[in-house]
């Protein structure tokens, strides 16, 4: 499923994009605030993206790269996963190369990924786990409604916050 938003394509993953998911995921500063195994090298980013394929065609997640429209490369992902199993809520994650930092790109990739959530999936709640030390992206979901929930816990990240968007049928995202 692709969206588009006025200069960014959210576009399917798969194996042409091998090299950018390998650039992208072991990142060293994007990785200061990501807890995970990154790829160590073409065969470890294929394996990803397989995996997240199949997770997509399970409808287990919604994955997104995130590319300008004029290039095919990838710049970022974003992604809704971790549904509750009565699929009302969702957590949301992303990710951008540290050279399109501070252009507005992911604020342009959430809000369209929240529209999606919202009004095509019909989501109540979007969850957004980040670092507490993550200051850029604590930003980005405050601009865009989420709140601090200072009572949740990312259960086995203690250094992580926890914000939500709730659904409000009356505004537009």
């Amino acid at each position: 499923m692709k969206l588009e938003t006025e200069r960014l394509q959210l576009k399917e993953i798969n194996e042409s994009h091998v090299e950018d998911i390998l650039k992208i995921r072991s990142n060293e500063v994007i990785n200061r605030f990501v807890k995970r195994n990154s790829p160590k090298n073409n065969y470890d980013a294929l394996q990803f993206i397989l995996t997240i394929k199949e997770k997509t065609r399970n409808n287990e997640t919604f994955y997104w790269g995130i590319s300008l429209k004029e290039q095919p490369g990838l710049i970022g992902t974003i992604c809704l996963w971790n549904f509750s199993e009565d699929r009302q809520t969702a957590e949301v994650g992303y990710e951008l190369l540290p050279d399109y930092h501070k252009k507005g790109f992911m604020s342009e990739a959430l809000s369209t990924v929240i529209d999606f959530a919202f009004k095509n999936l019909n989501l109540t709640e979007i969850v957004a786990m980040t670092d507490r030390f993550n200051n850029d992206s604590q930003k980005i979901l405050l601009r865009h409604h989420f709140a601090l929930e200072e009572d949740r816990e990312d259960e086995g990240f203690p250094d992580n916050l926890v914000f939500s968007l709730k659904s409000n049928k009356d505004n537009d995202f």
